[in-house]
């Protein structure tokens, strides 16, 4: 696992075009395209069968593709109720559950947004429900060497700058950052241009989380923003938003980082995980 990985964040329309019709072809011909991970994504519902969850985990080991799961959207650490927190924590669990099925490491999480709440109220919150949930599944053997991966978002009104996700991960070891630079240029009204601005943030995660920092979970896409942040994902070739991988490329190298890295491009996420691979092989 301790190498820098590129993959796809679900399967793109050449994943069908050129015959295959499930998932569980997906690890071989991602292997077959160069490209060593793969995100599959409960977004919307966590539907997958445990025996087909399994024989996409055969296929992974069988081809050395490692993948992770992002948990669904509607997870809200900060939501004031209660039986809300518990249909949260029954996400997380049962996610970690089918991540161990795939024989995955990573589980992305969104923890909440503000709601009507105040920003410290929420982050409060969050900071009390993610030391339970970490304690359930510890208890529930659910973590065994896998990452609860805390995503930085791309509007205000959720909670998730990189600042509060690297201070999030402080509670316990099992929690990683997954820094979606797309969200935080677009969150940044793009900000992240040089670098020294995509170094910033990681000397921080390492200042603050050591060694676990240095294999954190990435998304990258270029996303378009406005004045309230993220509006929607678009393809590597785009030149007007942002943000450009080279300058990150070049960070992960210099400090010696191994993280995963998943394109969450609109509809070309494979083929711009090639191309991202692609960068970090030149620089």
């Amino acid at each position: 696992m301790d190498k820098v990985r590129f993959g796809p964040s679900g399967n793109e329309q050449i994943f069908y075009d050129e015959g295959n019709k499930s998932s569980t072809q997906a690890p071989k011909w991602l292997k077959e395209k160069g490209l060593s991970a793969y995100e599959f994504s409960f977004g919307r519902g966590i539907n997958i069968s445990e025996q087909t969850a399994k024989i996409i985990g055969q296929n992974a080991k069988d081809n050395d593709i490692l993948v992770s799961a992002h948990a669904p959207y509607y997870i809200n650490l900060a939501n004031p109720s209660e039986e809300m927190i518990q249909k949260s924590f029954g996400y997380i669990e049962k996610g970690l559950y089918i991540l161990d099925c795939f024989g995955g490491r990573d589980y992305v999480v969104h923890v909440g947004s503000c709601g009507k709440l105040e920003r410290e109220k929420a982050l409060e919150l969050i900071r009390t429900n993610l030391k339970r949930i970490v304690n359930i599944v510890k208890e529930n053997g659910l973590i065994n060497g896998k990452k609860i991966c805390l995503e930085t978002m791309g509007k205000p009104q959720q909670i998730g700058t990189y600042e509060e996700i690297i201070d999030l991960c402080t509670i316990d070891e099992c929690l990683v950052p997954t820094f979606d630079f797309g969200h935080i240029n677009a969150l940044g009204g793009g900000c992240l241009k040089t670098y020294d601005d995509y170094k910033k943030i990681l000397d921080l995660a390492i200042k603050k989380l050591g060694d676990r920092a240095k294999s954190c979970h990435i998304h990258f896409s270029k996303i378009e923003y406005g004045n309230k942040g993220e509006i929607r994902h678009l393809n590597y070739d785009d030149t007007i938003y942002g943000p450009d991988f080279e300058p990150l490329a070049k960070v992960i190298k210099d400090l010696n980082l191994t993280p995963t890295i998943i394109c969450e491009s609109r509809d070309r996420m494979m083929t711009d995980s090639l191309i991202l691979k692609n960068i970090f092989e030149r620089v």
